[in-house]
């Protein structure tokens, strides 16, 4: 690799808020980069997809009195289906899997910074395409449930000159949900990397205190409030 590359890289990291390549790969010319982001976007669906794994593994052979793992993954279940349900009410049970899946991957991925990753939420480039799924079902069902017609009345609503504001309003829908996730993640994590790289002699045992707030609550509600939001955002759509 020459220098001219180096430099590039170099300034790639700096202005891409710490996120840095790790290695290339050549395809058909085009230099296509692996970032940390990367990197870290692997490690936690490999984790994930293990423990899915071990858990279907587990409840498969699951005993009548639940106990260790096996009352640990229940709970889970419960938790989770519980704050579906009582969100979405009647709407609930087609949507359980899918907000299920983005509520752990989303709060792992927050909760990634303690184990001394960088969390993958905290890239604009995951959190997007979250918000763009997100945005795919509440469309998806809103023609579904209230066809055309029922779209495009409400699109005039309460004028039909409140068309463009409306048009607007519902394609800022996966902006704000991906914005709101990752900019209160990446702050923790460049928050959390001045703690370190400035008063790094200091930096000992009470930057866990930061790590509580920044990673694990901040993080979880975080997660809490993006799901909160697709699940209100779904259920209105449904609602004719």
């Amino acid at each position: 690799m020459g220098a001219n590359m180096l430099l590039s890289i170099d300034d790639f990291s700096a202005d891409s808020f710490m996120v840095h390549g790790v290695f290339s790969i050549n395809i058909g010319g085009h230099t296509l980069w692996i970032t940390s982001t990367h990197i870290c976007l692997l490690i936690v669906v490999c984790t994930l997809a293990i423990f899915s794994f071990v858990a279907k593994g587990r409840m498969l052979k699951a005993a009548e009195v639940p106990r260790g793992f096996q009352n640990i993954v229940e709970m889970i279940v419960e938790l989770l289906d519980g704050m579906v349900g009582s969100t979405m009410g009647k709407h609930a049970k087609p949507f359980q899997n899918y907000i299920g899946t983005i509520f752990i991957f989303i709060l792992f991925s927050n909760l990634s910074g303690l184990l001394g990753l960088r969390p993958p939420t905290a890239d604009y480039g995951v959190t997007f395409p979250l918000g763009i799924l997100t945005f795919t079902l509440i469309t998806f069902n809103k023609f579904k449930f209230q066809k055309v017609s029922g779209v495009i009345k409400g699109l005039c609503e309460p004028w039909p000159f409140w068309l463009p504001i409306n048009l607007i309003g519902d394609f800022a829908v996966p902006i704000s949900l991906s914005l709101r996730l990752f900019a209160n993640i990446l702050s923790g994590t460049v928050m959390m990397s001045l703690v370190y790289g400035l008063l790094s002699v200091v930096a000992y045992v009470w930057p866990g205190a930061l790590h509580v707030y920044f990673d694990m609550f901040s993080g979880a509600i975080q997660t809490y409030v993006f799901c909160m939001l697709t699940m209100t955002y779904i259920t209105d759509a449904r609602t004719t």
